[in-house]
């Protein structure tokens, strides 16, 4: 009996945690800055309110190709499983040096049912067909290496390639399209945020 009481507390002082405990992905367009904060449009459709922390890094995304994506490099990529068993890039992005081991692994990922995220280092990178090297213009699969594992995933000709880029905080502004990768919810509703990626002409893909 006190066993279930005090399970019974435990699960309603979960179930009682403020909003300001969850972090979210924000993907979207930004419709308004009032200085730190930026008024969001969701591709889900809401507004959203994210205020910058002081420290805030902004980091720009930039549109690159397969030729970029070299033996040795950190990339990250979302991915969706075939009934073939094969991984599809959903997208790839490349991380810069500075980056390295940023989130490393394979892990379940927020953008579709069944999708994954794969920060890894990149084995090598081949046509499928022969095994050759891949230059920009065609498919290609990755071998990516990351501790503990690794994973091959298919890069199609359709697969958006970007890599990150120093960004500014002037970049933040009305239509610019944005991924925050970790917003968390605050006591008021608004969101606080402490990075940024903004596309360059292009949505973020992941």
């Amino acid at each position: 009996m006190i066993t279930r009481i005090l399970l019974g507390l435990v699960c309603a002082a979960v179930l009682a945690a403020p909003a300001s405990a969850q972090t979210i992905r924000v993907r979207g367009t930004i419709e308004k800055v009032e200085g730190p904060v930026l008024t969001v449009t969701a591709r889900s459709g809401e507004t959203l309110t994210v205020r910058l922390t002081d420290d805030a890094r902004v980091v720009g995304l930039e549109k690159a190709s397969l030729a970029d994506i070299k033996p040795g490099a950190f990339v990250g990529s979302t991915a969706m499983p075939e009934p073939d068993g094969r991984w599809i890039a959903v997208e790839v992005h490349i991380f810069p040096e500075s980056m390295r081991g940023t989130g490393e692994g394979d892990r379940p990922y927020d953008y579709k049912p069944t999708s994954t995220m794969t920060n890894a280092t990149v084995d090598a990178v081949t046509d499928g067909t022969v095994g050759s090297t891949v230059t920009q213009g065609g498919g290609a699969t990755m071998l990516l290496k990351y501790k503990d594992g690794e994973k091959k995933i298919t890069v199609t000709p359709e697969t958006p390639i970007v890599m990150y880029a120093p960004g500014k905080l002037d970049e933040l502004k009305p239509g610019a399209k944005i991924y925050i990768p970790a917003a968390t919810w605050q006591p008021d509703k608004t969101l606080n945020a402490q990075r940024v990626n903004v596309g360059r002409g292009i949505a973020p893909p992941m």
